[in-house]
């Protein structure tokens, strides 16, 4: 009996030790966890304080409409919520002019380099310059495929066929249309690709005229759409207008709407605050757009130009996921802007892309 309650009492120290050893063991698993948190919050402070006060550079081929002013102010806001200053550069679709630009803006040695527009013809050198002198760049809807550019583009051929396709559809197959369209830019050749895929889709569907400038692009459509118009006065002679820019769908928008002839739907693509208002005109023809939001873009693009400036690894392409909008989905009652778009239409406004913790961090910085 007395054996009994000896081993016993062992088995219960035995039993307390090792709660006690399992205790200290937590203890110091806590206590050495707690530095190695510290450290990564260090150097993501750390990080985030190096990346402050850069001088971004901003080449743009040509600044025109509210698409391209909002894409700006989404560069801007991202930059100076990172504690950086953008200079813009304008080149006003002079591709020789933008060339130079980017000759500038590495000679000044600016931290980054963004990109929007231009061809690899006109660029390539200067942009391969840049890297060598170990100046980032990320580049927006050009042709450029020098390793080591990040390059944005927005879906063009999902924007082209998704507003072809309802075109179609609201025609019923056949019809007579007119296509705004310039070539010579990375975005509208993709668009074009998707449009030559329509037309063999649908051969109902004819083409009666085509047309387009990226020289005063709004008021130069306005000016050959009343042409047409002239030329084909019936109802019925014309069915639809296909607008490869939301430039072209403004001008032919006014132009539709100022002949009284009601009957013809225009679709176009890209949508800014100025653009939302034709929309949601009920006397407007302009009916639908597919576009991604002008600001997110900018955002989007300046965040992988500072994952550059930071050492992070970053893809050869990204592709926005563009969002299609109609009237109908937008409400009567009152007049709604891009940064409301969201409210309403599903997937429009506040991308993710492009963002990490760190950035985050930064922003908070």
């Amino acid at each position: 009996m007395k054996r009994t309650r000896l081993i016993s009492l062992f088995v219960i120290l035995a039993v307390f030790g090792s709660l006690l050893a399992a205790c200290g063991q937590k203890e110091s698993s806590s206590a050495t966890a707690t530095p190695a948190a510290s450290a990564k919050a260090t150097e993501t402070a750390k990080a985030a304080a190096d990346l402050s006060g850069k001088k971004i550079a901003l080449i743009m081929q040509f600044n025109t409409g509210t698409f391209s002013s909002q894409y700006v102010e989404g560069v801007k806001e991202q930059v100076e919520k990172l504690g950086g200053k953008v200079t813009v550069f304008v080149a006003d679709t002079d591709l020789a002019k933008m060339a130079s630009n980017l000759d500038a803006a590495i000679n000044q040695k600016f931290d980054g380099i963004l990109i929007d527009h231009g061809t690899a013809e006109a660029l390539e050198a200067g942009v391969k310059k840049a890297l060598e002198k170990k100046i980032p760049v990320v580049s927006f809807d050009s042709i450029l495929t020098v390793p080591g550019v990040t390059s944005l583009e927005q879906g063009d051929k999902k924007m082209a066929e998704t507003t072809l396709e309802q075109l179609a559809k609201d025609a019923g197959g056949k019809g007579n249309i007119v296509k705004v369209w310039v070539a010579g830019f990375a975005p509208m050749e993709r668009r074009q690709e998707a449009y030559q895929a329509f037309q063999k889709k649908y051969p109902d569907i004819k083409e009666v005229a085509a047309f387009g400038t990226a020289k005063d692009p709004a008021l130069d459509t306005q000016t050959q759409m009343e042409a047409i118009l002239k030329k084909y006065p019936n109802k019925g002679d014309i069915t639809a207008v296909w607008a490869a820019w939301d430039e072209f769908a403004k001008g032919a928008s006014r132009a539709i709407q100022q002949a009284g002839r009601t009957e013809i739907k225009v679709y176009g693509i890209d949508l800014s605050d100025e653009d939302l208002q034709l929309l949601q005109d009920p006397k407007s023809p302009w009916v639908a757009s597919a576009a991604v939001d002008p600001k997110d873009i900018g955002r989007v693009q300046v965040r992988y130009l500072y994952q550059k400036l930071h050492g992070d690894q970053t893809p050869d392409k990204v592709v926005l996921d563009p969002v299609y909008v109609s009237r109908d989905q937008l409400p009567k009652d009152k007049q709604v802007n891009t940064t409301q778009l969201g409210e309403f239409v599903k997937g429009w406004g506040g991308s993710q892309q492009g963002y990490t913790d760190w950035l985050k961090a930064a922003e908070k910085k």
